[in-house]
């Protein structure tokens, strides 16, 4: 228990900012954190020692990330909510004034769903194509196209 309890207190920044870069919520963020290191007690067995435990916990963060992203999907796909609409509030209501600091991390958190998740686990974190595709459970040429739409958006967002 005193050794989880280090591993958490080693860690949980780094999931946290993980978690708050996925979900942009900072509520949701906190209850992904939670689930993480559930998730980490629950499969701390299946460590193997292969890659490093920073390594792993970042794998088990993304995966259950992607896991609430599909549950959250399936819930809004019957409530009949657009995912580019998130977007589009924003960036309209977003102030113009040239003078204001642009602030990366609100705009990334102002991004698409898909654009935003491809974008922090390619251009942040460093996965490649194929290993988001192999995580999300979509094509690689559609990991592509969505981070393609974030820098897209970006690029927009800082000019």
């Amino acid at each position: 228990m005193q050794a989880f309890e280090r591993l958490y207190q080693q860690h949980a920044g780094r999931v946290n900012a993980l978690c708050r870069r996925l979900a942009v919520d900072v509520n949701r963020a906190d209850e992904l954190m939670q689930d993480v290191f559930v998730r980490a007690w629950e499969k701390l067995e299946s460590f193997r020692g292969e890659s490093s435990l920073d390594s792993w916990l970042h794998r088990v963060t993304v995966n259950v990330f992607l896991a609430a992203d599909r549950g959250d999907r399936r819930r809004r796909a019957h409530e009949d909510i657009a995912d580019d609409d998130t977007y589009e509030h924003t960036a309209n209501t977003a102030s113009s004034d040239p003078g204001d600091r642009i602030d990366l991390e609100r705009a990334i958190a102002a991004l698409p769903q898909g654009a935003r998740v491809a974008f922090v686990l390619h251009d942040i974190e460093g996965y490649s194509y194929e290993e988001i595709a192999a995580m999300s459970g979509i094509a690689a040429a559609t990991v592509r196209v969505q981070l393609h739409r974030a820098r897209r958006h970006l690029m927009e967002a800082l000019q």
